[in-house]
């Protein structure tokens, strides 16, 4: 009964007390102006052009000019003609998510497109462009977050709230390794984006990569890029929308973005079609004020709520890590994970270069024995990495330098511990484990250090807590010959263990007769 009510309650307050309309004045590409709206506007408002009872076209206003506004639509403007009335909605748009919306496939205006029905609505309004929580009233980030890829629990650990980019070109497998960390992460809820996919590989996305378990935990909302700017640019709003809705209910959310690039190349349409000047690269201002304000919504939540983990790929053009998004992306996010087609085009995937990624949490996140371990296998791979060329012509020789023979025997193994399939699932103290074990560092899990395991070993214990650094215990240093006591070459020979077997051996020879 109480469902009910509250159904009943939010359709209500969505039914409009009035209505104020204008009429389209002009049409130029996908930009229509409207006149006759008086002070009803604001930028973001939503309006409906209505050319007859049956049809709804959803537009957006974008900008102003010589008091008219300029709208943009949501889906094709076939009907739509000079006089057409423009039907304007007052309230702020909003979406009203429900815990049934897990497991389910939308689209940017929060409508169904799995064909499971219509979805339900909840009782709490959240904003589609909704303002983070205030700095003063932030949570800290959590503790680590396991992904399910060893490489980046290990390498680029991730902790809750923290905002991470994933920088790659195409084809290089960030959709694969957004999906592996939806599927395997011990985080409460995924939300996942898709802005600008190819519509033949969403399918591919819920069924192969995400799996019927992942799904079962998430709310995917999908843009594909034949669909509107308007559209595309929403899908991304709506996604830390949802996000929100769960944070706010206490929950540690997992929230992914592929990709922020796609939702940059809608924002730079809009803005241009608006008239917007071009800065770099074409982009407008807005673009990258954008950029800001919508990753800002992810990270911890205030005093009593959850935190939102953001993932957000950015489609890197031209393998350029310093084009105008990349950077600006980076100078936002709390990391960067870096993938790089080299990597690929040698079949190790994920094609992560943890040299070149950073994890701001780090090292922070990890404990002390844990940062050892990463700090040593940087060295080697640092170290096989800046002889590789000499190594692959022939030129070094073995015996040159203890460091790089170690680097040329580890190697191997490191390449094939950072290298996963999508089907496998590493936890954070299975990798630890595994990548001591390579570079010779045991490592012992907090849960046997704390002394309630069986086969505790205290020794063992404070032998792998030793510091790198820490120098062996002092031994007895060997007495002093003074030189007026050393021995004669002669009595030397004499007294030499080799002298005393030989002439045991001469003694046991048999006698020789030569007659």
């Amino acid at each position: 009964m109480d469902r009910l009510s509250d159904k009943a309650k939010a359709a209500v307050t969505l039914l409009p007390d009035k209505e104020v309309y204008g009429e389209v004045t002009k049409i130029l590409g996908l930009l229509v102006e409207i006149v006759g709206f008086g002070q009803n506007l604001s930028i973001g408002s939503m309006v409906y052009l209505r050319p007859n009872d049956l049809i709804d076209v959803p537009c957006e206003v974008v900008g102003f000019r010589d008091g008219h506004a300029l709208l943009m639509p949501f889906g094709t403007l076939e009907g739509i003609g000079l006089g057409c009335k423009a039907v304007i909605q007052e309230k702020a748009p909003v979406i009203r998510p429900d815990d049934s919306w897990l497991g389910r496939v939308i689209n940017g205006r929060a409508e169904a497109i799995d064909g499971l029905g219509p979805l339900r609505l909840g009782g709490h309004p959240v904003p589609l462009k909704n303002k983070p929580p205030p700095p003063h009233s932030r949570q800290r980030m959590g503790k680590q977050l396991d992904l399910g890829v060893r490489t980046v629990n290990s390498f680029l650990a991730t902790c809750q709230g923290q905002r991470m980019g994933i920088f790659s070109g195409s084809g290089v497998g960030k959709s694969v390794l957004l999906s592996m960390m939806a599927r395997y992460t011990d985080a409460d809820v995924s939300v996942i984006g898709l802005v600008g996919e190819r519509g033949r590989e969403v399918q591919e996305f819920l069924e192969d990569d995400l799996g019927p378990d992942g799904l079962a935990r998430s709310v995917v909302v999908v843009a594909t890029g034949d669909e509107p700017a308007l559209m595309r640019r929403q899908a991304a709003y709506i996604t830390l929308s949802i996000a929100e809705y769960f944070r706010d209910q206490g929950k540690n959310v997992l929230c992914l973005i592929d990709s922020v690039t796609r939702f940059a190349m809608a924002q730079r349409e809009i803005g241009l079609s608006a008239g917007e000047p071009p800065t770099s690269k074409g982009y407008p201002p807005t673009t990258f004020g954008e950029l800001a304000r919508l990753l800002e919504r992810a990270g911890p939540g205030a005093q009593g709520q959850g935190s939102i983990t953001g993932l957000f790929s950015v489609l890197v053009e031209g393998d350029d890590h310093n084009e105008p998004i990349s950077d600006a992306v980076r100078g936002i996010v709390d990391g960067h994970i870096v993938m790089q087609r080299e990597i690929a085009d040698r079949g190790r995937y994920p094609a992560i270069n943890v040299l070149k990624s950073v994890s701001r949490a780090m090292p922070a996140a990890l404990t002390e024995q844990q940062n050892q371990i990463i700090r040593r296998a940087k060295q080697i791979i640092t170290t096989y990495e800046d002889m590789a060329e000499l190594i692959r012509l022939g030129a070094y020789r073995r015996g040159s330098d203890p460091e790089v023979d170690n680097a040329i025997a580890i190697y191997p193994q490191i390449e094939e511990f950072l290298s996963q399939h999508k089907d496998e699932q590493t936890m954070i103290e299975e990798g630890f484990e595994r990548l001591g074990t390579i570079i010779g560092m045991p490592y012992l899990s907090e849960a046997y250090m704390s002394n309630d395991l069986p086969g505790y070993d205290a020794e063992f214990e404070a032998l792998v807590r030793q510091q790198p650094n820490e120098k062996p215990p002092e031994q007895e240093a060997a007495p002093v010959i003074e030189e007026d006591e050393q021995p004669s070459p002669d009595e030397f020979i004499e007294k030499s263990p080799f002298t005393a077997i030989n002439k045991a051996n001469k003694d046991n020879e048999p006698e020789v007769n030569d007659g």
